[in-house]
């Protein structure tokens, strides 16, 4: 028995095709969490967010990336102890980052930390985390709202914002609705900000990661809404 990542492949293959293509310095990067609010009881989970897998991909080795993420039920462990099928859950940068900039920064932070005494860093990982936080251009921006329906968005943004500069991702706690802020019309440029982050529920945005579609989040599958009329 293996764990399950890939949910729907068909909505993952959908999902990498709309992703921004990437120029010569960029990369994705994925991010498999173990989240304790996902798993069941008496699960050897103290952290909500517990990271076990980074890893950069291009659009072409996504699938790929994801598919040996599927290991061996046990193959993950927390604490000593194994994490479950349930509390899995895959995140992706949904805009580029720049390995240009992850490398400059990378290399002033190896710089610092090697005029101290060793304590326990890894290089490796400084360098997916300066990858992660390197964001370059930033096509969308991410509205991350809890608790609310699609019909209560359409309601709040239907005449402040042009609705096919929306995409909107449903997950398990609620929606994502992510800006494409190149397609913005003129009329709306001013004020579309403060109307989305106005949205009920909204307690996250910017350049976030997100639950990726057709994948695991917690035993549920994300997915894109069909788009707005």
């Amino acid at each position: 028995m293996n764990y399950e990542i890939i949910r729907d492949e068909g909505q993952l293959r959908e999902f990498i095709a709309w992703l921004p293509d990437l120029e010569a310095d960029e990369t994705y990067l994925l991010c498999l969490l173990a989240r304790k609010k996902y798993a069941p009881p008496g699960a050897a989970l103290r952290d909500d967010k517990a990271q076990l897998k980074r890893v950069t991909a291009t659009k072409e080795s996504l699938l790929q990336k994801i598919r040996q993420m599927e290991g061996a039920i046990g193959s993950y462990v927390f604490k000593g102890g194994p994490v479950p099928q349930e509390a899995l859950a895959l995140y992706i940068t949904l805009n580029p980052r720049s390995l240009t900039i992850a490398a400059r920064q990378l290399l002033i932070e190896l710089a610092h930390r090697i005029t101290q005494p060793y304590n326990g860093y890894n290089p490796q990982s400084l360098a997916l985390t300066e990858i992660q936080k390197a964001a370059g251009r930033k096509p969308y921006f991410d509205f991350d709202l809890d608790g609310v329906g699609p019909a209560e968005v359409l309601a709040a943004v239907r005449g402040n914002i042009n609705l096919d500069a929306l995409t909107v991702l449903l997950t398990r706690g609620g929606l994502h609705v992510l800006v494409e802020v190149g397609r913005i019309q003129e009329a709306y440029r001013k004020n579309w900000y403060q109307t989305m982050q106005a949205l009920p529920g909204c307690d996250v945005r910017g350049d976030n990661l997100i639950p990726v579609p057709g994948c695991t989040q917690g035993g549920f599958t994300p997915s894109f809404l069909p788009a707005w009329a």
